[in-house]
């Protein structure tokens, strides 16, 4: 087991679920906000929906999509909780 690269590849998988938060958050909720405002989604415009609600189901996604990133890394680095009794 290499701890380092685990905790590298951590880190990347923090970095790139950040970015992505961070671009629907921001990006679609407040910079990109007059362009998605021409679409409606639910009799709504774009822009606001993402402000309101797209960037809270975009954020829990991320975190099961974590999870089960996090779940397969810890098993290819050998450091997964079933392993941590044997």
């Amino acid at each position: 087991m290499n701890k380092r690269s685990h905790w590298q590849a951590n880190l990347r998988l923090v970095a790139g679920c950040l970015g992505v938060w961070f671009v629907v958050s921001f990006g679609c909720g407040v910079l990109f906000v007059d362009v998605l405002n021409r679409v409606t989604f639910g009799g709504f415009k774009l822009g606001f929906w993402f402000a309101q609600q797209g960037s809270m189901y975009v954020f829990l996604a991320l975190v099961f999509y974590y999870a089960a990133r996090m779940a397969a890394m810890d098993r290819e680095h050998g450091v997964d909780e079933d392993d941590a009794g044997a």
